[in-house]
């Protein structure tokens, strides 16, 4: 088998993750938009360009694309790097990789807000007292975008007594039994005990969630970002939270990342904030090298690619 050279901006141990497969050698190259890729490299594994909300560099390097003929993302999401870079070879994104991950991440959050996690945890005899706690079977599940993490999603959340509820952008008819459509977003949010975002970044999405939207959230709502921080109008969302019309923000998203010192979110208690690790499990790996090693496969025929980037679409 003829190898195939690849230039990757990952780190060492992903590196060698990769250079694992058969056919394939790994020639690392620094972390941001290549400004020139080493000679015979037909394919580039890119990472993120830089924290999202960072500037992008608005020209490509001299000489790109070079001899690369496919770019491979190791995210889903393309807001995070430069546009140049899906104008020249094909792109494909690491659609569905993660999606298991990002669905048991979700359903944690929602077992914390209704069981009070870790609020219940006491540390001395006086605190002991027992303290009122919600169910999640019987309660709504809303889904802003159903594609990979709504296919993984739905199905846990109904197998946990839940009604779920979507809306997604495209027509395409949402192909899990017993989920209801619903193509407006104020009746998500008027209807849901949880709402999950799981819509792309673009510019049709950004501050999406913003306060006409939040004026019709359901009493004690509970809001989950697992999909990019530009989703949410920060401002409004602090301000439902302020008013008590929001009772719970889960963010392990924002914009920018990180957020400033001085962010209210870090410290409002109806907050919880992580920083973007709810895709950093063995997981997304593994299904993310299974998802190249098929796609080089096909390179190697000549075959189309699975995963093709979409900028219209935003992943």
């Amino acid at each position: 088998m003829t190898s195939i050279r690849v230039a990757s901006q990952l780190n060492g141990a992903l590196n060698q993750a990769f250079a694992d497969l058969p056919g394939v050698e790994i020639l690392p190259v620094p972390q941001h938009p290549p400004l020139r890729l080493p000679d015979g490299v037909e394919v580039l594994i890119a990472s993120p360009t830089g924290a999202a909300g960072a500037g992008l560099p608005a020209a490509p390097p001299p000489g790109w694309p070079f001899d690369a003929r496919w770019v491979q993302l190791v995210s889903v999401g393309i807001d995070a790097y430069p546009a140049w870079l899906f104008r020249g070879p094909v792109v494909t994104a690491a659609r569905g990789a993660s999606a298991v991950a990002l669905a048991e991440f979700a359903i944690a959050t929602i077992f914390a807000a209704a069981k009070r996690l870790p609020d219940i945890w006491i540390r001395a005899a006086a605190d002991w007292a027992p303290s009122p706690l919600g169910m999640v079977q019987g309660q709504t599940l809303g889904l802003v975008g159903f594609g990979a993490l709504g296919e993984a999603l739905a199905p846990r959340a109904q197998a946990l007594g839940m009604k779920v509820l979507a809306t997604r952008r495209s027509a395409a008819p949402i192909g899990t039994p017993g989920v209801e459509r619903l193509d407006d977003l104020g009746q998500i949010f008027e209807q849901s005990d949880h709402v999950v975002l799981a819509a792309p970044a673009t510019p049709q999405t950004f501050r999406l969630v913003d306060r006409e939207v939040l004026r019709r959230a359901k009493p004690g709502l509970h809001l989950v970002n697992l999909a990019r921080g530009s989703l949410i109008d920060d401002e409004a969302l602090l301000e439902a939270l302020d008013e008590g019309r929001v009772a719970l923000a889960s963010l392990d998203v924002a914009l920018p990342e990180p957020l400033p010192a001085d962010h209210r979110f870090y410290l409002h208690p109806r907050v919880r904030l992580s920083p973007h690790t709810s895709v950093h499990t063995p997981d997304t790996l593994s299904n993310l090298l299974a998802h190249f090693a098929e796609n080089l496969d096909r390179f190697r025929a000549n075959a189309p690619l699975i995963g093709v980037v979409d900028p219209a679409r935003g992943y």
